[in-house]
């Protein structure tokens, strides 16, 4: 990021720019400043946009190598085409002789290191991974935009919003502008707020499922499975994330048992640090045994719905009310 910031602020870009990774919300703020930067405001005319797979890469060469209409260079967008996994070599080919005005800049969830337009974009400009962002630059950002607003948020409240939101940048900044004109009359943000306006996420749902379970609470367990059904989560991912959610608490105990800190667990599981704590806290609850046959119920229950045995949501429905009742 700090390589693109120095090629904004120079003025020398860069014939293509190549923005990848986890964190959406980044990568559409830094192909935003590559075309204000590359054409300043509101030029149309030369600015190309291509997304999704099948795109024509003859045809992209072709507008490539058109001049500019009254302006120093041309600018093409390509979005989520998958060219940089596989189907690239062309353009590839293409970066390492061009000679036009044009700069191309691509956005991609995933890529190839190993493909030939990898390698060319890597050598005639840059390639920029934009991962989640660690909890310490999450809240410095929260902050920085509270301070615009002239809000004040103590670290409890912070903490709690942070559970609430997960940490995708773009869900954050839409919470946050709903949390502050929800407190448009007030100075301090409080945790009342935060409960009161914030969305849980899908990913915390299946958190106080398992937290139910653990606690025997039979009837809030189900009530959130249903919850999720009526958001039209399908049946199979909602059995995907309690498996994945046993794992991870299988991870984590496994960790502690060891000595971990949180910090390490934190960083050895890929949790920011204060998912990492809550994780703890939960995992506390179980044995290892429990966790094991936990994740092993979770595997038989997708090959009985893959072979037919039963429905999915029928399946989900069982393993939850089975280990909302177990011992522990």
């Amino acid at each position: 990021m700090q390589l693109i910031n120095e090629d904004i602020k120079s003025g020398n870009l860069k014939p293509a720019y190549l923005l990848y990774g986890e964190e959406n919300y980044l990568i559409r703020q830094y192909r935003d400043k590559l075309e204000k930067a590359a054409l300043g405001e509101g030029d149309a005319m030369n600015l190309n946009r291509f997304e999704g797979k099948g795109v024509h890469v003859p045809g992209i060469i072709d507008i490539a190598e058109t001049m500019p209409f009254f302006a120093d260079r041309r600018v093409v967008v390509l979005e989520n085409t998958e060219l940089v996994k596989s189907g690239g070599e062309q353009l590839g080919e293409y970066l390492l002789k061009m000679t036009a005005s044009t700069v191309f800049i691509f956005s991609e969830s995933a890529i190839d290191k190993r493909s030939k337009l990898y390698k060319a974009i890597a050598k005639v400009g840059r390639a920029v991974e934009f991962e989640r962002q660690n909890e310490q630059t999450l809240k410095r950002w929260i902050l920085g935009l509270l301070k615009k607003e002239q809000k004040q948020i103590t670290a409890q409240t912070l903490d709690l919003f942070l559970q609430k939101t997960g940490d995708d940048m773009e869900n954050i900044r839409k919470e946050l502008e709903k949390l502050v004109c929800y407190c448009m009359d007030k100075e301090v943000i409080t945790s009342e707020d935060v409960e009161t306006i914030c969305v849980h996420q899908v990913q915390n749902h299946i958190f106080d499922m398992i937290t139910a379970i653990a606690a025997g609470q039979q009837k809030q367990a189900l009530q959130l499975y249903y919850e999720l059904l009526a958001l039209r989560e399908p049946p199979m991912r909602i059995l995907f994330l309690i498996a994945r959610q046993f794992n991870m608490l299988l991870q984590v105990k496994e960790l502690v048992r060891k000595g971990y800190s949180q910090k390490q667990i934190a960083e050895k599981v890929g949790l920011q640090g204060f998912i990492a704590g809550k994780y703890m806290n939960q995992a506390s609850v179980f044995s290892m045994d429990y966790l094991k046959q936990a994740v092993q119920d979770c595997v038989e229950a997708e090959h009985g719905i893959k072979s037919g045995k039963m429905t999915d949501q029928l399946s989900v429905e069982l393993l939850i009310i089975k280990y909302s009742k177990k011992m522990k």
